[in-house]
């Protein structure tokens, strides 16, 4: 016999997705293995009536409605205050990767910048070099201009100011966390 299509959603399995359980857990309080309530959970085997009744109260104790998780932007509200330490201590390390960050991102504009400049003024420099050996450090300029501002160089930039914004963030919602204390 195949396994049954579609998605079963069996009274263990909404109890432990309600409770944040795992099947070990629940399969533990009901006295069943992990396998077991893999079974039962799946629909291949019923869960039998006196392990119902010891799933009853955490059935009552789930909400009536199934709700949707809250937004990520929202704090809970059953938390206690969080212990500053560590919300401190991952402050600073974003902000010393943000400046870490900030500064190979100048490094980079600048390079950039400056391989723009370079590429722009190379034509006339090319037909004005002197010799051979001050045109062919001029292709070499050329080469290291166009390696500058290749699509590698590109994508360098964009995963990089992602990073920044990404701890930016990270360090605007825990100083949040820590009632604004974190400027």
């Amino acid at each position: 016999m195949g396994r049954k299509s579609g998605r079963h959603e069996s009274l263990p399995g909404l109890v432990r997705k309600v409770f944040g359980l795992d099947q070990a857990t629940l399969g533990t309080y009901l006295h069943l293995s992990r396998v077991e309530m893999g079974h039962c959970e799946s629909g291949r085997r019923d869960l039998p009536g006196p392990l119902l009744v010891r799933l009853l109260p955490l059935i009552l104790a789930a909400p009536a409605a199934k709700t949707e998780p809250r937004p990520l932007t929202e704090p809970l509200p059953t938390l206690s205050p969080p212990d500053p330490e560590p919300l401190w201590a991952r402050l600073d390390e974003c902000r010393h990767r943000a400046g870490q960050l900030r500064a190979s991102l100048a490094k980079l504009v600048a390079r950039q910048q400056a391989a723009t400049r370079l590429q722009q003024a190379l034509p006339a420099l090319l037909a004005a070099a002197p010799d051979d050996a001050a045109r062919r450090w001029l292709e070499r300029r050329q080469e290291q201009a166009a390696t500058d501002l290749d699509a590698w160089e590109a994508a360098r930039y964009h995963q990089l100011r992602a990073r920044l914004l990404g701890l930016e963030a990270e360090a605007a919602a825990l100083a949040d966390a820590l009632g604004g204390e974190g400027g």
